[in-house]
């Protein structure tokens, strides 16, 4: 009888032991929220509908002998960018960094991306796991080297944007996006504001398409003074109305987690989008006394690049006259392309290079932590708004500076291994049947 008794305690301690094991492990256990990750998820969808909206965007702006290269230029980083996102990309952009500047590499070929612990490092506060932040930030990582395309359109030989976007992915995309976003990252650390891109994905590929275009040249058709034509701005129209849809993805899923800050970074969005449509136009309508649909489209885009960075940190009525300043700013820096006489085709460094330092200045104005904490804690470490003033001019110049050193190496490298520039024949004939064998209008 002693003998059962003692047993049956035993088993009564066991069970007890083995609950309690279980509570503990369940407490460090991070809690992954299902509504955060399916919106990240979705979101993630809506990014990457942004590449082949950018394709329409720019492809209806170029000849029609070149529609389909410059279609390839987008559709080709879905490709490229995927694969060096799983082999290393994200392991340099969110890996563990000890020297701010790159990330480490834990990460590769994918290695230690759960699908059910979160991003960074298994935070015991994180609701969404590492595999949605990882394929949310690989959306990021395959549409910004796409938008330097703009820049170089109609004259650069394929291979050598491919050797080049890749280089450059690797390159400037992988370490800024550490500097920024990684919580290592020394520009995170100096409490720099970049909610979803400002400096990482616009001004970044803005001042690198600027190196770009001026090192590559001038198209030959500008040179001798002809009329360059879009060869359809409907095409053109359709795609800034899917980046705008997909735009909603970009900022507000940059909250990570179906929430009260989601719903004011998309709200933020829409109002600047709006605000920066309507600025451009009236600039046109000022200087040419005609508003365009071009100009309509650029505007929209405008003004979704300056969000970007404050789309989570600023009030609706910042947002307002945010998107009206850049839209305004951004349609009078197109022109200057031809005052300092390069040729920006689609005009990346005017919208997004401008529009994208524009936006991450203003963010340091116009950022309040009643919208987000985080702001507040900007603040703490930079001494007050002068000193986050300062730090975002901080990140702007060293980004710029990075940006256009790294790229210009990237394109002697690139010209050096494969060439750069399609021939005076090639570029005459057009892309589409040079360089891809093929015919955008067979009609």
């Amino acid at each position: 009888m002693n003998f059962k008794r003692i047993l049956a305690f035993g088993l009564m301690l066991s069970l007890a032991a083995i609950g309690a094991c279980q509570t503990a492990t369940t407490a460090a256990t991070p809690a992954i929220d299902k509504a955060d990750t399916v919106w990240v998820l979705v979101s993630s969808v809506l990014v990457l509908l942004m590449t082949p909206a950018l394709a329409l965007f720019y492809g209806g702006m170029v000849r029609r002998k070149n529609v389909l290269s410059t279609f390839m230029h987008s559709f080709i980083m879905m490709g490229i960018v995927s694969v060096l996102w799983l082999v290393i990309g994200y392991s340099l952009a969110f890996g563990k960094s000890n020297s701010g500047f790159v990330g480490g590499f834990e990460y590769l070929m994918g290695n230690g991306v759960s699908m059910k612990l979160p991003y960074p490092y298994n935070n015991p506060v994180g609701t969404i796991p590492n595999g949605a932040f990882f394929l949310f930030q690989m959306m990021f990582a395959i549409i910004t080297p796409a938008l330097i395309s703009g820049a170089i359109a109609e004259r650069m030989k394929f291979s050598g944007y491919v050797v080049f976007t890749t280089l450059w992915s690797l390159l400037i995309y992988a370490p800024v996006a550490c500097w920024v976003w990684n919580p290592d990252g020394w520009l995170a650390k100096k409490g720099a504001l970049d909610f979803a891109g400002g400096t990482v994905v616009h001004l970044a590929s803005g001042v690198s398409a600027l190196v770009a275009c001026i090192m590559l040249g001038k198209r030959k058709a500008v040179d001798h003074h002809e009329a360059i034509l879009p060869n359809n701005l409907t095409m053109t129209l359709l795609g800034a109305g899917l980046l705008w849809v997909g735009w909603i993805g970009f900022n507000a899923g940059s909250a990570l987690a179906a929430n009260d800050l989601a719903v004011s970074a998309f709200a933020t969005t829409q109002v600047a989008a709006a605000a920066g449509m309507l600025g451009w136009l009236v600039v046109e309508q000022i200087r040419y006394k005609k508003p365009t649909a071009l100009g309509a489209a650029s505007g929209l885009v405008a003004g979704l690049v300056g969000i970007t960075p404050a789309a989570g940190y600023v009030s609706l009525g910042s947002a307002l006259i945010l998107g009206l300043v850049v839209g305004v700013v951004c349609s009078l820096a197109v022109s200057l392309k031809h005052k300092f006489n390069f040729d920006d085709s689609l005009d990346v460094v005017g919208v997004h290079g401008v529009g994208g330092m524009l936006g991450a200045l203003l963010t340091g104005v116009l950022a309040t932590e009643t919208v987000n904490s985080a702001v507040g804690d900007s603040l703490k470490t930079n001494g007050g708004r002068a000193g986050l003033i300062v730090t975002q001019v901080v990140a702007v110049l060293a980004v710029a500076a990075f940006a256009a050193v790294g790229t210009a190496i990237i394109i002697k490298i690139t010209q050096a291994v494969v060439g750069i520039r399609t021939s005076a024949d090639d570029e005459s004939l057009g892309l589409d049947l040079s360089l891809h064998g093929e015919s955008g209008y067979n009609l």
